[in-house]
């Protein structure tokens, strides 16, 4: 099936790195105009340099930090300056907290909602008008499998996750009826450039890790990032026009919950 997302136009939040970075690869190459949200201005100019590569639309990098509103307000105005729409939003940011729930501090959680609950929240308010008035939208919350089978000492990631996953049915309730497709990603072990920072310069570190966590997969390995934004790039896509309010996991059948 060849995808193709000509026309479109994209924002990726964390997308300078990681499994952002690969499903901003993804949707560029398939012809998307990509805007991707990092905090870091020399990691966002040289992921924009990278894709620009192999990208057949626009892409362009904003600083953005989305546990604060008023840095999503003013990047998505810049959004709409250079690309005219967004059609796609793929919510992505932040990374995963893993804690037991006495250590967790009030200050912790309300960090972990800013940056994964909140920003979804307000980003999808501000791309809503316009989906809903061209009657196309698509968008993908990124989460983990802990939102539907979460595990000890996992908080408070496990937590904003399943209120994620909440917030993607809802969402695609009230979507529905005007072509805004709502859908959520659930992430197990994927290989990404956290794993591979802890190796540098020793790739049989690296694959020894990646192996010992992927043992207990049922696939018997980790994923890879290209693997996840190949789903992302389908779901962002016509090819999945009938595809609304699920939570697909993409964990090579780790989680215990389908």
């Amino acid at each position: 099936m060849d995808i193709r997302l000509d026309g479109r136009s994209a924002i990726i939040t964390g997308g300078s790195k990681g499994l952002g970075f690969a499903a901003a690869q993804s949707l560029a190459t398939s012809g998307a105009n990509v805007a991707i949200f990092a905090r870091r201005a020399d990691v966002l100019e040289e992921a924009c340099h990278s894709l620009a590569a192999t990208a057949r639309g626009k892409v362009e990098g904003f600083v953005c930090d989305v546990a604060k509103k008023e840095d999503i307000e003013a990047s998505f105005g810049k959004v709409i300056a250079a690309f005219g729409a967004v059609d796609i939003l793929l919510n992505n940011a932040g990374q995963g907290r893993a804690n037991h729930f006495e250590t967790v501090t009030d200050e912790l959680w309300q960090a972990d909602f800013d940056q994964k609950l909140f920003a979804a929240i307000r980003l999808a308010r501000l791309a809503w008008p316009g989906m809903k008035e061209r009657r196309w939208g698509r968008i993908i919350n990124v989460l983990n499998i802990g939102a539907k089978a979460p595990r000890a000492a996992s908080m408070p990631t496990s937590v904003t996750r399943a209120a994620g996953m909440a917030l993607t049915k809802a969402m695609a309730w009230d979507g529905g009826p005007h072509n805004i497709l709502v859908n959520a990603l659930l992430i197990g072990k994927i290989v990404t450039d956290q794993i591979a920072r802890r190796h540098p310069d020793d790739q049989a570190g690296l694959e020894k890790e990646k192996h010992s966590l992927g043992s207990s997969v049922p696939l018997g390995r980790m994923g890879e990032a290209a693997e996840f934004a190949n789903i992302a790039c389908f779901l962002a896509s016509d090819a999945a026009s009938y595809i609304n309010g699920t939570a697909i996991n993409v964990d090579g059948g780790l989680s215990p919950v389908a």
